[in-house]
């Protein structure tokens, strides 16, 4: 899964969405030249999903109502899906732009939230027949630690049992998605990399993925360019790249199905390697 963040704002640098300028026509022209330039690399990489996304989930960052989010991405989900036959997923968690996204070529959803910011998420997915992506998500701004060079991360962030915590609210999230009509086929569950965990938290999860997977469904795993990647090593998010291959490795080796990155074609080989070694 290739990233595609449509934001000004994003952790790692590489947000397209620039909203300067008054000519909002112009604006957009240039948002969805720029996007099309990174997705034609990304396809031409052998990218199997493309993951367009209008709101930044670092620590910190600021919410956007639907309006804004939905003017972002929904001109970059039709541009998308006229150019490529790549399935398209949009990382949002409120159903007013899912389902926008949907009606506009997008097959798969994103929810950062696992169901559990938008009680109507649920619904219109299952309306839609649209496959899911439920997060595992204790993100709280009162455990954010920022600094310049690093970026974000969490601190303090209570568990009982950190892994048994995680697989009981994924599977809330499961029963969320069964009480909407939402079949198992259509259900992928992302332990929640970097999404209220501290950085020693990160570590063990990871190590740990194989457990996540035992819940029998497929594991999406996004660690890349994460600040406990950049805590572990000291370094910025733009010199993250042999952090993340390691930790995609490794996440593969555990279990995972499908890795979300921004530099798809580097680590689609580090993905195709690792699959030549610990899989059929």
């Amino acid at each position: 899964m290739g990233i595609l963040n449509i934001t000004p704002d994003s952790f790692s640098g590489d947000g397209l969405y620039q909203a300067e300028g008054a000519n909002v026509s112009d604006n957009i022209t240039n948002l969805i030249n720029g996007v099309m330039a990174v997705a034609e690399k990304f396809v031409e990489a052998g990218v199997d999903i493309l993951d367009i996304g209008g709101e930044s989930t670092r620590p910190g960052a600021k919410q956007l109502d639907s309006e804004t989010e939905l003017e972002r991405v929904i001109p970059v989900v039709e541009a998308l899906a006229k150019e490529f036959s790549v399935p398209l997923s949009i990382d949002t968690y409120k159903h007013q732009v899912a389902e926008a996204a949907i009606n506009s070529g997008a097959v798969l959803v994103n929810d950062v939230w696992g169901f559990k910011a938008d009680n109507q998420m649920p619904s219109t997915i299952a309306n839609k027949r649209a496959a899911v992506i439920l997060m595992h998500n204790r993100s709280s701004w009162a455990h954010a630690d920022i600094k310049d060079n690093l970026g974000g991360r969490y601190i303090g962030i209570p568990y009982d049992n950190l892994i048994e915590d995680i697989k009981f609210e994924l599977m809330e999230s499961v029963d969320l998605a069964h009480a909407a009509g939402i079949q198992d086929e259509m259900i992928i569950l992302d332990p929640g990399i970097g999404f209220g965990k501290t950085v020693e938290q990160n570590l063990e999860l990871v190590n740990r993925m194989g457990e996540i997977r035992d819940l029998g469904y497929p594991i999406l795993y996004g660690p890349s360019r994460k600040s406990f990647i950049g805590y572990t090593l000291d370094q910025p998010p733009d010199r993250r790249l042999a952090g993340t291959a390691a930790s995609i490795a490794v996440g593969i080796i555990r279990g995972a199905d499908i890795i979300r990155v921004h530099d798809v074609e580097f680590m689609g080989q580090v993905a195709r390697m690792t699959d030549a070694i610990v899989r059929d």
